[in-house]
């Protein structure tokens, strides 16, 4: 399938290289200082493109921000052979400068907070033939730049708050979690105003009006802004960018067949016509590795799969015709994969161990039966199925149950599932029931897309002793979590050691 990836690298010093469609262009030049570039509009847009490519680095979107929002939450874990990074699943912290467990994400989500200061810092100083599209490469930088701080603040809450070109020397402060998502808001608030509606299809995988609108309902949530979420969700339910659907088929969300579909609302763009590092290198790769490490043994790294729990969800409720929710075949493969829809795990006869599961969104057994690091399957951050189950849980929030019920229906129909009146009537108008009943909607639609570890912040199932408890029922790792502790991972030591300006957790 032809794919259009346009990046660009862009290294501390400047170093830029050309882009091009349909494949990463890089092409080796002579360093450049900064006071040489940030001149033309070229420039410019080279820059931001820079900042899509730290989608591709190791320690975020390439490989190791899933083990920290996937495999740490209640969906999956680790059983790898290498302990310190098993250990990371399971809230055993001994070296807080473990770096593909923490390090590595803290040190590339600064890199790409750094390319967007440089952005934001530069960009308003060179001329443009055309004010506008000056906004939109400005309003893009603001755009990555509110979603790496949110998830930085997801993951370590209390971070430095850099929003200048930093220079080694520099010594930034650290802010409150709250401090932070105020400038997420901020960011995304202006990123949204400059924003298009639609991008041009040559530059289809840049974020629209709809990506802002989303990210700021996630934010807003994740605050309990309610009232504020609930106007960001309708613009792209009902409102101006009302343009979104849900796809006919599930799975459809999950390999590269029909990539920036109708039901994307922001997705990364992966290919896999690169076969180098995720370094600086010209050969740098634009794939993801989640499948390679995800992947059952003998087929990838197996350093994380899924929660046995997920399937007995699944199989709890039948749909209109009595067959198995067939979410459950795209999401997982299990033991009876086989037997309940006739499918082979990477067309291979297994012999399974008790209650294993693997994740199988993402993954590319659909033509080949192994995976590598250059998975070319792009990764859907948000999708409309999430918008949705978000609104509900809004409306729900706001004291409006009964016409939440109505956006579950919607997600629960594409896979011909009765409505959630008929299923689970024992719900009525209780908050609380109906709440509970979401959770388990969010699972069967969403398991294994990265936003578990957010939801069980955001409802409060990390807060205490007996909610832990409860969650340690399915997940056994939760045995070791520390309630006031590990609901944040601890700061990178060597950056508390080197900065008096920044603190380690005080649990920590």
């Amino acid at each position: 399938m032809k794919k259009i990836i346009t990046i660009t690298v862009v290294f501390l010093g400047l170093f830029f290289a050309s882009s091009c469609e349909n494949e990463l262009d890089l092409n080796s030049q002579t360093d450049i200082e900064t006071e040489q570039y940030w001149k033309t509009e070229s420039d410019a847009q080279t820059g931001v493109n820079s900042i899509y490519a730290m989608f591709y680095k190791d320690g975020l979107w390439a490989r190791w921000i899933y083990f920290r929002l996937d495999l740490t939450s209640d969906e999956g874990y680790s059983v790898s052979p290498w302990t310190e990074l098993a250990d990371w699943t399971r809230f055993n912290y001994i070296n807080y400068n473990f770096w593909e467990g923490n390090n590595v994400t803290w040190r590339d989500t600064y890199k790409a907070v750094f390319r967007c200061n440089q952005v934001l810092a530069n960009v308003p100083n060179i001329p443009f033939q055309n004010e506008d599209d000056k906004k939109k490469i400005l309003a893009q930088a603001k755009f990555f730049r509110a979603l790496h701080y949110y998830y930085a603040a997801i993951l370590w809450e209390n971070i430095p708050l850099v929003l200048e070109p930093s220079t080694p020397a520099d010594l930034p402060q650290q802010r409150n979690v709250t401090e932070v998502w105020a400038q997420v808001e901020k960011d995304l608030n202006e990123a949204y105003a400059d924003l298009p509606r639609d991008w041009a299809g040559d530059q289809t995988g840049r974020p629209d009006k709809g990506a802002a609108k989303a990210f700021l309902a996630k934010v807003y949530m994740q605050q309990h802004k309610w009232t504020e979420a609930k106007a960001a969700l309708e613009y792209l339910i009902s409102g101006d960018g009302a343009k979104y659907s849900l796809v006919s088929n599930y799975r459809d969300n999950f390999t590269d067949i029909n990539e920036n579909n109708n039901e994307s609302v922001f997705e990364i763009q992966f290919g896999d016509q690169r076969k180098g590092g995720t370094g600086e290198d010209p050969n740098a790769a634009v794939s993801s590795n989640r499948a390679q490490f995800f992947a059952p043994r003998s087929i990838g790294w197996s350093d994380g799969q899924a929660r046995f729990w997920l399937i007995n969800a699944f199989k709890e409720e039948q749909n209109k015709d009595g067959n198995l929710d067939i979410r459950l075949r795209w999401t997982l493969y299990y033991p009876d994969l086989l037997a309940d829809f006739g499918d082979k795990t990477y067309g291979k006869d297994w012999e399974w161990n008790n209650d294993e599961a693997w994740f199988r969104k993402g993954s590319r057994d659909y033509y080949r039966n192994n995976e590598d690091y250059y998975s070319q399957v792009n990764y859907r951050l948000i999708r409309y199925a999430d918008v949705l189950l978000r609104y509900a849980e809004v409306l729900n929030e706001l004291g409006n149950t009964a016409a939440a019920y109505q956006y579950v229906d919607l997600v629960r129909a594409r896979v011909n599932m009765n409505t959630l009146a008929v299923a689970h009537p024992e719900i009525g108008n209780d908050h609380d029931k109906f709440l509970e009943r979401l959770k388990m909607e969010r699972v069967l639609e969403l398991a294994g897309e990265s936003v578990r570890w957010e939801d069980l912040k955001r409802w409060g199932d990390l807060d205490t002793q007996a909610s832990v408890d409860k969650i340690a029922l399915r997940d056994p790792d939760f045995k070791n979590f520390t309630v006031g502790k590990n609901q944040r991972l601890p700061i990178p030591q060597v950056d508390v050691d080197n900065n008096p300006n920044l603190d380690q957790h005080p649990e920590y």
